[in-house]
């Protein structure tokens, strides 16, 4: 849809949020009166505004014009500039003050306030001191109108006018016409092809030299999303020179320069050299050392470990496996440890057995999950509180828009033992914050199963913890005789050693549908999903069904089947409002997902504790859509979140998630599309991941042919990381 403009004044405010600057506003054009949506930093009646943006029509709220970028031309006439200065938008002049300044300087108003302030003083009531607060406020707002005026120019969103100012204040302007590539910053991330091209209309030089660190910076950058912590340096020169068009001994010598300078960390890996971003090469470094600070941390038990293990036994009616116990013997006398297996093999048993020994002893322990899912699963499954790791870290929202965890080294943790499950979704960022917060003498327990897909964040901290050598790993094989009666579990190791699962039972808890039609397979997904398995088992759709596919594109991925899901079970109603995001309708009843960390956005529990911070992949149902108000409430288990409209573009349709976004989570029943899954998702640990996500009843919609494709294809995603080889290198350092 090609963007429209939109000219006119502003005639009054209906709602503005100081903080994100969201604005419903009406606008005055030589034809009508338009309601208008976007955001809006200092706004104030009698400016005038040329907008571009699209008409969208609301379902409650009717036709409004929904601004992308804005213009904006301060009032001339003396009417005009009254009405400005009387809507309280300039501190320290109200309605009556504001007629003395017209009525004194008319249509000069607001240039005598800029460039002559001190003239203000003759009138009555404002004093010299006052006549320059009211100037400084002025130019405050007249910076923030020149920052989204100048970025407008080069399609640049308010919002993100806003974010600019915030970090480079009155300066922004001047700032980025000496350098615009500061956009590509840490602090603000834009993307390096959209400034390359801001720079280019500015006149800079293809060769000007901070376009090269930010291109290179920007592959290092770009690849952190794909996983890796660090990349071949070859690999480097290579890929900025293509971006950049420079020639590749120009990138190795300005990339030699950001080494000397420590813009950029170059280390050795398996004889091959790798570049870092700094932040990636402090993290890595610093938990390869305090891995093997933990490592070599050992205690002596009070215990008679043999004795206690005994009793557990004879307390819950079972018997210990030899890795079992090898685990807890492990736990207690070890300063860190992985515990690894598939499911069925006994790693919850294992670790309630740890947990009971180490209460015994009266440690204060600490557990927690990645996620709030699993944090959820594991209190379940133990009895005991769990947290998220944000959660237990405290997390805040820092100055610069990133968290910040209030447990640190300066602020440790007051507990004795860790224990983190799914630890094969937690980042090297997460992993690096996690071991900071550990007080000295404080145990790890990291448990998880390395054969599901890595963590969404860099790095690959599980798998190259267990295969640096250095930390204790049990890892359980042996399947207990209950979970052999599963034939999830058995077709979840089937696939985990490379054999095909049997897909021709029909009467366990594991089916297979066969569909060759990408359209039919769809409609197969969302009938099961609507009507299907919630007549045949009780399930219910909102909560015990979850669709989990490979991929969001096709027939069979996840925007698609999320509207035909929507479409049967949550239609249009006159007493449903609803807002667009993403292109697709979010309506009030529709599952949706975060996805993205939002560490601002408040919640209160029905208990009335209240609190903020929601996270990537939570999954809530939409309670409340009100614009006009900008307040969206979303419903997570026992809390309410509100949001703002800004907020909500990071919500979407949940009926279908991907399988990488389902880590961490478990549902009573999983339908798994396996027919048009693009070539490069067709492997064998995302299958895994995504049939080990079903408790109760798993449903496979699609080719026996794809199923084992992935099967065979053991070729895990590549990550370049260096924390496998920092800790084995390292280990007689300390």
């Amino acid at each position: 849809m090609a963007d429209e403009r939109l000219e006119g004044t502003v005639e009054y405010i209906t709602f503005h949020n100081e903080e994100n600057g969201f604005t419903v506003l009406e606008l005055a054009t030589q034809d009508e009166l338009v309601t208008v949506v976007g955001t809006f930093p200092l706004i104030s009646p009698g400016e005038n505004l040329m907008l571009v943006g699209n008409y969208d029509t609301h379902h409650s709220f009717g036709r409004q014009f929904k601004a992308k970028a804005c213009e904006r031309k301060m009032p001339a006439s003396a009417a005009a500039i009254l009405r400005y200065l009387s809507a309280g938008g300039i501190k320290g002049i109200g309605p009556a003050t504001a007629k003395k300044i017209v009525d004194k300087f008319g249509e000069n108003s607001l240039q005598i306030i800029e460039k002559d302030p001190e003239r203000l003083a003759s009138i009555k009531g404002i004093t010299v001191h006052k006549a320059r607060q009211i100037c400084d406020e002025f130019m405050r707002q007249f910076g923030m109108r020149e920052v989204m005026l100048f970025l407008s120019q080069y399609s640049f969103t308010s919002d993100e006018a806003l974010a600019v100012y915030k970090i480079f204040g009155a300066a922004s302007v001047d700032r980025l016409k000496a350098n615009p590539f500061y956009l590509c910053s840490d602090e603000l991330g834009f993307d390096f092809e959209r400034v390359d091209e801001m720079a280019a209309q500015l006149g800079f030089e293809h060769d000007f030299t901070f376009r090269i660190y930010a291109g290179i910076e920007y592959v290092l950058r770009h690849n952190l999303l794909n996983g890796h912590t660090c990349i071949p340096l070859d690999k480097l020169c290579a890929l900025s020179s293509g971006l950049l068009e420079i020639e590749n001994d120009r990138i190795a010598s300005i990339i030699e320069y950001m080494t000397s300078s420590n813009r950029l960390f170059i280390t050795e890996i398996e004889g091959r050299e790798f570049a870092y971003l700094p932040h990636m090469y402090r993290a890595e470094s610093y938990c390869a050392r305090r891995v093997n600070e933990l490592s070599k941390t050992s205690f002596k038990s009070s215990l008679n470990i043999e004795k206690e293990i005994s009793k557990i036994e004879k307390t819950l009616k079972i018997e210990f496996q030899a890795r079992q116990k090898e685990a807890i013997s492990n736990a207690l006398t070890r300063g860190i440890m992985v515990l690894t297996g598939g499911p069925g093999t006994g790693k919850t048993t294992t670790l309630n057995g740890i947990i009971r020994i180490f209460e015994k002893l009266e440690y204060n322990i600490c557990l927690a999950a990645p996620t709030g899912r699993a944090a959820k699963r594991m209190s379940e499954v133990t009895g005991r509180e769990a947290k998220t790791l944000h959660r237990l870290l405290e997390v805040e929202w820092g100055s610069n828009h990133r968290p910040v965890f209030m447990r640190n080294e300066r602020n440790p943790l007051d507990c004795n033992i860790i224990i983190v499950d799914e630890l094969s979704m937690v980042d090297i960022i997460l992993f690096e914050s996690l071991l900071s917060a550990m007080p000295r003498g404080c145990r790890l327990i990291m448990v998880g199963d390395s054969d599901q897909l890595p963590s969404v964040g860099a790095g690959n901290v599980l798998q190259d913890v267990i295969e640096s050598g250095v930390v204790p790993v049990v890892e359980l094989t042996e399947i207990f005789r209950q979970a052999l009666e599963s034939t999830i579990i058995t077709n979840a190791h089937l696939i985990v050693k490379g054999e095909e699962p049997d897909l021709s039972h029909k009467d366990t808890d594991f089916f297979y549908l066969n569909r060759n039609d990408a359209v039919f397979g769809a409609d197969t997904v969302a009938d099961l999903f609507c009507r299907r398995l919630p007549e045949a088992y009780d399930f219910l759709s909102n909560g015990d069904i979850q669709v989990l596919c490979p991929s969001r594109k096709r027939e069979m991925g996840t925007v698609n089947i999320n509207n035909l899901i929507q479409q049967r079970i949550n239609p249009p109603a006159i007493n449903k409002r609803e807002m667009k995001q993403h292109g697709c309708i979010l309506r009030e009843g529709d599952r949706v997902m975060q996805i993205k960390n939002n560490y601002d956005i408040m919640w209160e529990k029905d208990d009335g504790t209240d609190g903020s911070g929601v996270f990537n992949g939570d999954v809530g149902v939409l309670k409340m859509v009100d614009i006009k108000s900008d307040r969206i409430i979303v419903r997570y288990d026992d809390r309410d979140a509100y949001y703002t409209y800004e907020d909500a573009e990071q919500l979407e349709l949940a009926y279908a998630v991907t399988v990488h976004k389902s880590q961490g989570s478990e549902f009573d029943c999983v339908i798994l599309p396996v027919l048009d899954v693009p070539p490069q998702l067709r492997y064998r640990n995302l299958l895994y991941t995504a049939v080990t996500r079903a408790k109760k009843l798993l449903i496979l919609v699609g080719s026996h042919e794809v199923v084992n494709q992935m099967v065979h294809n053991d070729k895990r995603t590549k990550r370049y990381t260096g924390l496998k080889m920092m800790i084995s290198e390292n280990r007689n350092d300390l």
